[in-house]
């Protein structure tokens, strides 16, 4: 489709990845629930997400414009990050429905653009779940679309569930004037997902192709249950209490995965 594809102007698509990132944990104690927040709230501060994302902006091949970042109190930060087009257009590989690099050097054609994260540590004293939830945008006007900084994004926090939305909007004119709603093959999210990370995620999708919309929804298959506990890990507990816990944890991925309460 692209090298067929002759534009009128400037390519007017718009297309958006906006994706939810979740890190569950089991936190008994009140203090181990404070210890869990604040680890959380230091590891992914405005700084460290002000790196993350000045990578994906490398990725995609933009220009950072301005960033605007902030840390809240008592937890939780943002940043933004306004890119602009380069001069250099991409490459054909650039917009082949492929997975993306963890980090390389590419070049775009961006203009009005933005990259967005907002992190929201999150704990309950009812039954012990401690969640960390990272929401990420990226929004790019031009030939080549953001999920090639999909993997990296994925490999950059600890992803025990993850929901991505992609959708391509507005539409753009050949030389004959005739309008294109979208230009590029795709048929599925996971088409641009590493082979590990597929092999590492039981994924479903919701796609509504006359709408140019994407949805895939990725779980974690390996259960490790000391890589959900924050504190002595499971060596402190029984084997009644890690039965229990294990079961706790494992309820609430699946509730946030089919978005769903189960009793």
């Amino acid at each position: 489709m692209n090298k067929k594809l002759r534009l009128h102007g400037f390519n007017n698509l718009t297309k958006s990845l906006s994706f939810n990132i979740y890190d569950i944990c089991y936190t008994e104690t009140e203090k181990e629930r404070q210890e869990y927040i604040e680890y959380i709230d230091e590891l992914y501060s405005a700084d460290r997400l002000t790196k993350i994302l000045t990578d994906v902006v490398d990725i995609i091949g933009a220009n950072v414009l301005n960033i605007a970042r902030q840390d809240y109190e008592p937890e939780g930060a943002s940043v933004t990050i306004l890119i602009a087009e380069h001069e250099v257009p991409p490459t054909a590989d650039l917009m082949e429905e492929a997975p993306g690099p963890l980090k390389d050097s590419v070049v775009a054609h961006l203009d009005k653009s933005h990259v967005t994260v907002h992190t929201y540590p999150e704990s309950h004293p009812h039954g012990g779940i401690s969640t960390f939830r990272v929401d990420i945008d990226v929004s790019t006007c031009g030939l080549i679309s953001p999920l090639k900084a999909l993997n990296y994004l994925i490999h950059s926090f600890d992803s025990d569930i993850v929901t991505c939305d992609y959708r391509v909007r507005g539409f753009t004119r050949d030389v004959d004037g005739v309008k294109h709603y979208i230009d590029h093959d795709i048929n599925s999210i996971q088409n641009y997902l590493s082979e590990d990370t597929q092999n590492a995620y039981q994924m479903i999708d919701v796609n509504v192709y006359q709408e140019n919309t994407f949805h895939t929804k990725m779980l974690l298959k390996d259960f490790v249950l000391d890589n959900y506990l924050f504190g002595e890990g499971s060596k402190s507990l029984t084997a009644a209490e890690r039965e229990e816990v294990e079961a706790k944890v494992r309820k609430e991925m699946l509730e946030i995965f089919y978005s769903r309460n189960m009793p």
